[in-house]
C-alpha cells in the first residue's frame, strides 16, 4: 500500500510538472510572438525608440537592469532591447496588487511580459519581496527595478528607495545596468491609456557591481542613473 501511495504521488507530481512546462512553453511563445510582431515594431516605428549604448547590454544573465519611471512604456521599452530567445529569463519588477488587481490583468502581465509580482502590503516570509527578487536571481532571471518606487511625472527622477541596495547586499557581485528613459513619460504620461508619437530614447550606462552600505550603495544606484540624463534635462539632485 505504500509503495503504490509513493507511486500515485510520483506520478502527481510529474504530471504537475509537465502542465507547468506546457505552460511556460506557451507563455514563451506567446511572449516572443507577440514582440517580433507587435511591440518591437511599436517601439521601433510609432514610438520612434532610439538606443545608445547598446552595447552594455548584458549577454548572459543574470544582472539587474535600473531605470527612472515616468511611463508604462519604460517596461516594454527595455524588453524590446533584448533577443526574442532571452524574454522569458528577464522579469521586471512590478506591484502584484496593481498587476494581479483580476485574472485578465493577471494572465496578460505574466505572459506578454513575464513580470515578477511582489507585494506592497500584507508582507509575509513566503511573499517577501527581497526573498523573491532575490530566489529570482539565484534561479539565473534577470530584473528590470524601477528603484523610485513609482511612476513619476515627466523628467524629474524621484529619490531613489533602498530596496534595490537592500538586494544587492544580499546577492553581492550580481551585475546592475544603469538606464535612462528619455520622454517615455510625454509619449505615454502616468493617468493616460493611449500613446502619442514621440521620439523616445534609451540611454544605457556601463554595467558595474557596487558594494557598500545600503545607503551608500543607494546614492551610487541614483547617480548612475541621473548621470545619464540629456544635459537639458539633468535632474537636480534632492
Amino acid at each position: 500500500m505504500a509503495s503504490e501511495a509513493s507511486e500515485t504521488a510520483s506520478k502527481s507530481t510529474a504530471n504537475d510538472t509537465q502542465v507547468k512546462s506546457k505552460r511556460v512553453t506557451l507563455r514563451s511563445v506567446a511572449q516572443m510572438i507577440a514582440f517580433a510582431l507587435a511591440i518591437k515594431p511599436f517601439m521601433a516605428l510609432f514610438i520612434g525608440l532610439r538606443v545608445r549604448g547598446r552595447e552594455h547590454l548584458a549577454r548572459s544573465d543574470p544582472f539587474v537592469l535600473i531605470a527612472n519611471h515616468s511611463s508604462h512604456l519604460d517596461t516594454i521599452s527595455l524588453l524590446s532591447l533584448f533577443p526574442l530567445s532571452r524574454l522569458r529569463r528577464i522579469r521586471p519588477v512590478a506591484a502584484a496588487d496593481y498587476f494581479e488587481r483580476n485574472r485578465f490583468v493577471s494572465l496578460f502581465t505574466k505572459t506578454l511580459f513575464n513580470i515578477l509580482p511582489i507585494a506592497r502590503q500584507n508582507i509575509t516570509t513566503e511573499n517577501n519581496p527581497l526573498r523573491r527578487m532575490r530566489e529570482a536571481i539565484e534561479a539565473g532571471d534577470s530584473l528590470i527595478i524601477f528603484p523610485e518606487g513609482t511612476r513619476g511625472s515627466g523628467e524629474h527622477v524621484e529619490a531613489f528607495r533602498s530596496g534595490v541596495a537592500h538586494l544587492i547586499e544580499k546577492v553581492p557581485g550580481v551585475l546592475v545596468i544603469p538606464a535612462y528613459l528619455v520622454n517615455m513619460g510625454r509619449s505615454l504620461p502616468k493617468g493616460e491609456f493611449i500613446p502619442v508619437p514621440f521620439f523616445c530614447e534609451i540611454r544605457i550606462g556601463a554595467p558595474r557591481v557596487f558594494s557598500g552600505n545600503r545607503q551608500e550603495i543607494t546614492r551610487a544606484l541614483e547617480a548612475a542613473v541621473r548621470e545619464l540624463a540629456p544635459e537639458t534635462t539633468q535632474p537636480t539632485p534632492s
